[in-house]
């Protein structure tokens, strides 16, 4: 049983409103487009790729303590079909006016979800195309369903492709409603697509394969008989969450945090930090997706231009799902409604994007005295904060928790349906996995990457990489079993680069040197990796110069506020080398400085049948867990669980 909340966008007027970091309101944001229009003049050629908050930088926020106003300030990103440009512009709401104007040359701005159903159109309205669709015997043009894939840069298009701004088109068969539209693809069959005319201007045809026998039925209905065995499991809170809200600012016990959401990464963490002795120690001024890109490994001519940038391609805020008909959570949820922008600059709301509510997660800890038979217990409890993002045929999952025990962690949930390829009758493929007759999965990765601004007690932080050493044989180790950890600081960007290793038990630690705890030692938070992994694509492949990132697991940069993405601010169509490798090849002291710390997350999915037609989750993630941040386990005031929480057993 779940209890919902809604909590919608902050109204301009409101008082939550007056917090600068307060996510922009339907209102404001249809008032921001008004003025741009107006002073511009822009015609309906200029579509409207992205619209946010400027957020407050960190001189303005403290000064909101002293009284003094922030500027409410909205960033656009704008691409003109007529002279196929990209564009940023500025716009101050306080003073109606718009603040810059400028041309971002060289650049193609990222796909927005309104081209995808243009898209569509145009190829199914293509003669190449539906000549290409007759040649496998397919007249039935009405089922099938088109997606647009981002073209990549490959250096090889042909002149004729130059410049345009590009869309690779696959094509799928569906077979009814109930199937999941991705088990029957039209193989060979690829339309690139001019998204600056809605013109299909290159048909490639690899050659005729079979259309597979259909696989892919995977709703309640339509799958055969289910469960009659599952009771209800019901979550109860009946005096309520025990987290409070104000507009987008959130208070968990002694967790303190705000909420933001913007179309290019979704769910954003602000001013996370835990409170103690009446004070509120910062750990992150800010965190988010930065970048998560999917490689696919099959080198045929179908499929090995297979890479999707979710971020910097397509906007996982504007493919967020709207939870509103269900999601994982159990118990008293509390939604929070998001705004942001269509392609022609209007409102679209997106009702129950993000999702809050409490879990219980088992022992906190536990000692039993067996001299006395004493024992003490505690139930852990979390607080989740998390969105969901739909990217075509995969579902992606992500959840903040945040635990009674300082831990913070996310999770990334992947579902959804594989990308999958039609092959002939009896015959396999050495690049994927045979998931149902004529159907298989190529091998993919996916890789995340997170942008975390840490500010440990303050803005002077330090990261120190440590390794576990076995002790040398010797007298001060006669059992030959000593070991010990071994912390470097890691001074430079470029020497901030590093790999994980699980045999020497590598952590990094995030340190404040100028703050220590009672035990004399410096406040801290250590990343630790989950499931990991390094891409197999060739050092000179597009993919690896485009996502960079992929190189390593840690990187660790000066402060700046203009780097915000793993792969650059413009990833489409892009040849590469933005991002962090550009970043830090500035190779900026890092010590004892303001530093952002970046940290990738990669899956390596060899598909299985049991991956077919929709995939059970896997789950993936790091979590920071407190190191010496806290002078002793900030779990013990955790009270003893009430007795209406006891296990009754039969």
């Amino acid at each position: 049983m779940a209890s919902i909340m809604t909590e919608a966008g902050a109204s301009s007027d409101g008082a939550a409103a007056l917090h600068p970091l307060e996510p922009l309101s339907a209102e404001e944001l249809v008032r921001a487009v008004s003025i741009l229009k107006s002073e511009r003049a822009l015609s309906d050629s200029v579509l409207f790729m992205f619209v946010g908050l400027r957020e407050p930088t960190r001189e303005e926020l403290r000064a909101i303590d002293d009284g003094v106003e922030v500027a409410r300030e909205v960033e656009f990103t704008l691409y003109d079909r007529t002279d196929n440009k990209t564009y940023e512009a500025l716009v101050s709401l306080t003073s109606a006016t718009v603040l810059s104007w400028v041309e971002i040359p060289g650049v193609q701005a990222s796909i927005h979800l309104d081209e995808f159903p243009e898209c569509e159109d145009a190829v199914k309205a293509s003669p190449e195309w539906q000549e290409a669709m007759l040649r496998r015997g397919i007249t039935e043009f009405d089922k099938a369903i088109v997606d647009p894939w981002s073209a990549g840069n490959y250096g090889n298009e042909g002149e004729d492709l130059l410049g345009r701004r590009l869309a690779r088109a696959y094509t799928w068969l569906r077979t009814s409603h109930d199937d999941v539209g991705y088990g029957r693809p039209v193989e060979g069959l690829v339309a690139i697509v001019d998204l600056r005319t809605m013109t299909v201007v290159k048909i490639e045809d690899n050659g005729v394969v079979e259309l597979p026998p259909p696989s892919g039925n995977y709703t309640a209905d339509s799958v055969g008989p289910l469960r009659e065995d599952l009771r209800p499991l019901d979550i109860l809170q009946p005096e309520g969450p025990s987290f409070e809200v104000n507009g987008h600012e959130v208070r968990w016990q002694k967790w303190r945090m705000r909420l933001g959401f913007n179309a290019r990464e979704g769910l954003v963490l602000y001013q996370v930090g835990y409170e103690e002795n009446g004070r509120v120690r910062p750990i992150m001024h800010r965190a988010s997706l930065s970048e998560m890109v999917v490689p696919y490994a099959d080198p045929g001519p179908n499929h090995n231009k297979k890479n999707a940038f979710d971020v910097g391609e397509y906007g996982i805020g504007l493919l967020a799902n709207s939870l509103a008909l269900g999601c994982d959570c159990l118990g008293v949820i509390r939604y929070f409604d998001v705004v942001m922008a269509n392609s022609r600059g209007e409102v679209m709301e997106l009702p129950k994007a993000i999702c809050m509510h409490e879990e219980d997660y088992g022992t906190l800890w536990k000692h039993t005295d067996w001299r006395t038979n004493h024992t003490e217990v505690r139930r852990s409890r979390r607080l989740v904060v998390s969105f969901i993002a739909t990217v075509g045929n995969y579902d992606y999952g992500f959840f903040w928790y945040f635990y009674q025990n300082g831990d913070i962690q996310m999770e990334i949930k992947l579902t959804g349906c594989l990308s999958v390829g039609a092959l002939p009758p009896g015959t396999t493929s050495k690049y994927g996995t045979l998931v149902s007759e004529q159907l298989y999965a190529p091998i993919h990765q996916h890789f995340f990457n997170f942008r975390m601004d840490f500010a440990v007690e303050g803005m002077q932080n330090s990261v120190y990489e440590v390794d576990t050493v076995s002790e040398e044989n010797g007298p001060d180790n006669p059992m030959m079993n000593g070991c010990y950890p071994v912390s470097t600081l890691l001074e430079t960007e470029t020497q901030a680069q590093r790999l994980i290793d699980p045999l020497k038990a590598r952590y990094w630690k995030v340190v404040n040197p100028n703050v220590v705890n009672r035990l004399g030692q410096p406040v801290g938070y250590k990343i630790m990796h989950g499931e990991n992994t390094l891409p197999f694509a060739g050092p000179e492949s597009s993919v690896m110069k485009r996502a960079g990132f992929m190189k390593s697991h840690l990187w660790v940069t000066a402060y700046d506020p203009d780097e915000r993405y793993a792969s650059g601010k413009y990833i489409n169509q892009h040849a590469g080398g933005g991002g962090l490798p550009e970043y830090s090849a500035k190779d900026r002291p890092i010590a004892n400085s303001d530093i952002v710390v970046w940290y990738t997350c990669g899956h390596h999915h060899i598909p299985r049948p049991e991956d077919w037609p929709v995939m059970p989750v896997v789950h993936m993630g790091f979590m920071l867990k407190p190191l010496g941040f806290f002078d002793q386990s900030p779990a013990m005031d955790v009270p003893p669980p009430a007795l209406r929480a006891s296990c009754s057993c039969g």
